[in-house]
């Protein structure tokens, strides 16, 4: 580890908290702003009030099934990027050559390029464990529906509502936290070329990802 300079230390860390820091801002509630998190999940709430007076829920099934469609591209395509980056170790030199002829960047050694392409390996390792775990909830989400009965007291079927609407939030934000980690993986890439680079795009990955959850027009949309 003594093959890291002070600024990649220090461009790490701060990669680190940006990643982890903005779940929190946006999931946990930190922000008191208005964000497209909270109004998602309201209407994943109508969704499953709404699907209470369908019947037969056939509509319903096949919003499941293209949500379902879309996070196993996803997951499929974790696994090619998981391969490729196994790949790039085993073609360390020619990568390592291709790197120190970009404009701004800095001589690293072997072992230190290594550690960066474990690190963006892990990014994305986190990517497909999230991806595979959101696909198994919207999974449960078909068995949820499935359970849903047909007649029942007020009480039972807002009951019934408020848990599917509960079950498709874990699973929606499992799949948001899989969508980020191809973002921050975009940051780690820019690592190779010089460890400024890498603190200026996790800023502006930041940036664009708090525009989009904050003051995006999709939001507007939504809070109309």
């Amino acid at each position: 580890m003594n093959k890291f300079s002070w600024l990649d230390w220090a461009g790490l860390a701060w990669f680190l908290t940006c990643w982890f820091g903005y779940e929190q801002v946006v999931e946990r509630g930190w922000s008191r702003r208005k964000t497209l998190h909270e109004a998602t999940n309201a209407l994943r709430l109508n969704w499953g009030r709404v699907m209470l007076t369908r019947n037969p829920r056939i509509v319903d099934v096949a919003l499941i099934a293209n949500l379902l469609t879309s996070i196993s591209f996803y997951a499929n395509t974790s696994i090619y990027i998981i391969a490729a980056l196994f790949a790039a170790l085993g073609a360390l030199d020619q990568l390592m050559t291709m790197t120190s002829e970009l404009p701004f960047s800095r001589g690293m050694s072997r072992e230190a390029t290594e550690l960066k392409l474990l690190i963006l390996l892990g990014v994305f390792v986190v990517a497909y464990f999230k991806f595979t775990w959101a696909l198994r909830q919207f999974n449960i989400l078909s068995i949820t529906l499935g359970a849903v009965p047909q007649e029942g007291d007020q009480e039972e079927l807002e009951r019934h509502a408020r848990k599917f609407a509960a079950v498709n939030t874990c699973a929606g934000n499992d799949f948001n936290r899989g969508l980020r980690a191809y973002y921050f993986g975009m940051a780690v890439m820019s690592w190779m070329v010089s460890p400024w680079l890498f603190i200026v795009s996790t800023v502006v990955i930041v940036i664009v990802l708090a525009r989009r959850e904050f003051s995006s027009p999709v939001l507007n949309a939504l809070s109309q």
